[in-house]
């Protein structure tokens, strides 16, 4: 069975974008754009929420044009080439992305026991959240940055019940950025 991989940048309290939703604080260095790119490789679907995907969409199908970063450069033509799912009750269609709007857990599961490759979530809390929820996400892929944000949506939304991870590994990128990994108990 293909397994959900969770990819997502932290700060050092725990929220994945600032108070207003900044996201410019994230820097992807070589090594952290190498791990990305891995974890991309490992995948022939990549997920996003609502979110995360107006983001995405407004970025990457130009990226190149906008940036010459080599992670950009790089990761351009690899987003353009995998196949894209956004999960949202309010997005119609998009010209980049297959919608699900419904039925979310059990859609993906059926996604998840299709052959192919591993499924790769970037970011966001709130798809993350109800794919934990229903037991969907294997391993958890956290980059914590070296700020503190001082608000922001949390890492992790609030659960009724305790979720047990197992590390799996730690490193250290780019001397500033820590990955830790961890899978599902």
């Amino acid at each position: 069975m293909r397994k959900i991989i969770h990819w997502v940048h932290a700060s050092i309290d725990g929220h994945i974008d600032g108070p207003k939703g900044e996201f410019d604080w994230p820097i992807m260095g070589e090594e952290l754009s190498a791990y990305s790119e891995a974890l991309s490789r490992r995948s022939d679907t990549f997920l996003y929420g609502r979110g995360v995907w107006d983001g995405m969409a407004s970025f990457w199908p130009d990226a190149e044009s906008l940036s010459d970063h080599p992670h950009v450069l790089k990761f351009a033509p690899i987003w353009r080439g995998t196949p894209k799912i956004v999960v949202s009750t309010t997005l119609e269609r998009t010209e980049w992305a297959t919608v699900i709007s419904e039925n979310v857990a059990e859609q993906v599961a059926e996604l998840k026991r299709r052959p192919g490759k591993d499924l790769l979530l970037t970011g966001g809390s709130g798809l993350a959240g109800t794919l934990t929820e229903h037991g969907l996400i294997d391993e958890y892929h956290i980059a914590v940055h070296p700020v503190v944000l001082g608000g922001g949506r949390p890492l992790f939304l609030p659960r009724e019940d305790r979720l047990g991870l197992r590390l799996v590994e730690s490193r250290t990128c780019d001397s500033n950025i820590v990955i830790t990994r961890y899978d599902r108990t």
